[in-house]
């Protein structure tokens, strides 16, 4: 995973995004002081993390894939529906040692451009108070918004979303616990594969039990390990797993919801309009309206 590297001016930093290596940056919008592209990165076990730099802020939406961002403040792994958070002369590497490739929706803020969003936001410091903010409620309907837009047209303002999201991270980075102990590195594993296996297929029978064997582990620690290195609980996780998915078919394609439901793990309707409006704040018929 490669994000944040260049600061946004101009033809200069598009030449530079064009020169990255490994993953493959395509630019889908681009403002005074801000851009954003689909970065796709193919890194596997067999290849060596390196050291990078963040010359600007940075925000990456992780729309599928795994892979551990590590820093001099500590590491985490990214799963789908996380942020990973980049700060202006942050050093880091990206490391894929249990799983091939991700895909982010990345977002690079001129240093200018994002204190002043910070600002707005009512932080003293620009900085991230964390490398990561979890899948949380509170970001799903802008996650989703952007991972739908990678499946097709999808409207929406980039522009806007790059603001909104700059708010949610800065606030919400700064209620992460720092100092964490790191997870060792048998346990990261073991809740990679288990993500990858979510993030496979999340309208499957996904039990915490099921769960728990793919990661070798008792249920007991299954849970409380996934928790701690992820953000959200298992249940939590395949839930907005399922809805995310979910969010994405209804604006890209255009089968009837009931079936979505059903086919989503939802056993009714209602069940599945319950919580998509508990996730995402608005009914699927209408985000479905809101997104043509």
């Amino acid at each position: 995973m490669l994000v944040g590297l260049y600061v946004a001016r101009g033809d200069d930093f598009l030449a530079k995004i064009a020169m990255a290596e490994r993953p493959s940056s395509r630019l889908l919008a681009r403002g005074e002081g801000w851009a954003v592209s689909d970065v796709v990165c193919r890194s596997g076990p067999d290849d060596r993390p390196y050291e990078e730099r963040h010359s600007n802020f940075s925000i990456a939406v992780v729309a599928s894939g795994t892979f551990e961002y590590r820093a001099a403040s500590g590491r985490e792994l990214m799963t789908p529906g996380s942020l990973m958070l980049g700060s202006a002369g942050q050093s880091f590497e990206c490391a894929h040692e249990h799983g091939v490739g991700d895909r982010c929706v990345a977002f690079w803020y001129a240093p200018a451009y994002f204190e002043r969003l910070a600002a707005d936001a009512g932080a003293r410091d620009a900085r991230f108070g964390g490398l990561r903010v979890p899948p949380v409620r509170a970001l799903a309907p802008l996650v989703a918004r952007a991972c739908a837009a990678l499946g097709g047209p999808v409207r929406l303002s980039w522009e806007e979303m790059g603001v909104r999201l700059a708010s949610h991270a800065v606030q919400l980075s700064r209620g992460l616990a720092p100092g964490a102990p790191a997870a060792p590195p048998g346990a990261v594993a073991r809740v990679t594969q288990a993500v990858r296996r979510i993030e496979q297929d999340p309208d499957d029978e996904l039990s915490l039990g099921a769960l728990a064997r793919t990661a070798r582990l008792s249920p007991y620690h299954f849970l409380r390990t996934f928790e701690r290195i992820t953000g959200v609980t298992p249940h939590q996780y395949v839930l907005r797993a399922r809805l995310r998915r979910a969010a994405t078919r209804l604006v890209t394609g255009p089968g009837k919801i009931l079936d979505l439901a059903l086919e989503s793990g939802f056993g009714d309707l209602s069940n599945f309009n319950r919580a998509f409006r508990a996730e995402f704040g608005m009914s699927p018929r209408a985000y479905r309206r809101q997104a043509g």
